[in-house]
């Protein structure tokens, strides 16, 4: 009696997994080798808590592969796990430069995750000449409600912040030691504060370039000669097996009811073109975590790359 139920178990992972990565294997088989091949070279930039890769565990899983095998040139940066969206946006535009000079090309397109998408927003508005476009994925663009609440909990200057701050710049730094080996410093109360309602409002005067004037509208398409784009996900848990739905679906609760992803509402996400704001995604699926275990009733996340790609590519980005 165990091994059927053994057995069942496995049938139904296999089921409920299967169907993406077939869509997504054939999806790879049918588009042609120079279907991503950008005329600029495509830069991930990761959010809150991001790295690179730590051993074979990237933080665009699979994302990188995906693109290259359609002739994109891709990198993928590191910056400061835990910081200010302007400390974060300094060290991007610093490895931007270098791959510029390493490559010969002129300008990047910058695609950047959660807190990674007003990094990449700070390169686009203090250096617009080396950037072709701007994608918001899952973007802090209007402030996390997660943040506001750890701030109201813990106010700067208190006992409560002081302890958490300590605990949460240690765990950052040890993320930053198991990516790589280059020192990032680590300010956790200044990424909180940037990913607030009111830094992201006043992130968002000083570098307006993209931002919806409206509510839960589209913002400037191109400005200054920077194309802006983006895409978001709507749902908290899609898949049984994923460690991080629980959680994400326990934090949704703090938007009331708004459609969200687990740590940014859908109407925060939008910047520039929405290609789409309701995905069958979580916060984490957007980037293909955990280590892809994503919604097998969805558009696989790699693909969602792949065809962005061919946008910029079909745009002379």
């Amino acid at each position: 009696m165990k091994k059927k139920g053994i057995g069942l178990l496995l049938a139904l992972a296999m089921f409920y997994m299967l169907p993406s990565q077939l869509f997504a294997q054939s999806s790879a088989a049918s588009l042609s080798s120079s279907y991503t091949q950008t005329r600029y070279p495509i830069v991930l930039v990761h959010g809150l808590f991001g790295f690179d890769n730590i051993g074979p565990v990237e933080y665009f899983y699979g994302i990188p592969a995906a693109l290259r095998s359609g002739g994109s040139s891709v990198y993928v940066t590191q910056v400061s796990a835990a910081n200010s969206t302007e400390v974060r946006g300094e060290q991007l535009l610093t490895q931007v430069k270098q791959i510029l000079a390493a490559t010969g090309a002129s300008k990047v397109n910058l695609m950047g995750h959660s807190h990674g998408a007003p990094t990449a927003r700070y390169v686009a508005s203090v250096r617009p000449d080396l950037v072709a476009s701007v994608t918001s994925i899952g973007g802090v663009n209007q402030g996390a409600p997660f943040a506001d609440v750890i701030l109201s909990v813990a106010p700067p200057g208190s006992l409560a912040n002081a302890v958490i701050v300590a605990a949460v710049n240690s765990f950052a730094q040890f993320l930053n030691g198991l990516s790589n080996q280059v020192y990032l410093p680590q300010n956790s109360l200044a990424a909180a504060q940037s990913l607030s309602t009111a830094g992201s409002a006043k992130f968002n005067q000083a570098h307006p370039w993209g931002v919806p004037t409206s509510a839960c509208g589209e913002g400037a398409y191109n400005a200054r000669g920077v194309a802006y784009y983006s895409w978001g996900g709507a749902q908290t848990k899609t898949n049984f097996m994923d460690p991080l739905d629980d959680p994400l679906n326990a934090v949704s609760i703090l938007f009331w009811g708004a459609k969200n992803d687990g740590l940014v509402s859908s109407c925060s996400s939008h910047l520039g073109m929405v290609i789409r704001d309701d995905y069958r995604m979580n916060h984490a699926d957007l980037t293909n975590q955990t280590t892809g275990l994503v919604a097998w009733n969805e558009t696989n996340p790699t693909t969602v790359y792949r065809l962005h790609a061919n946008r910029l590519k079909i745009a002379g980005y």
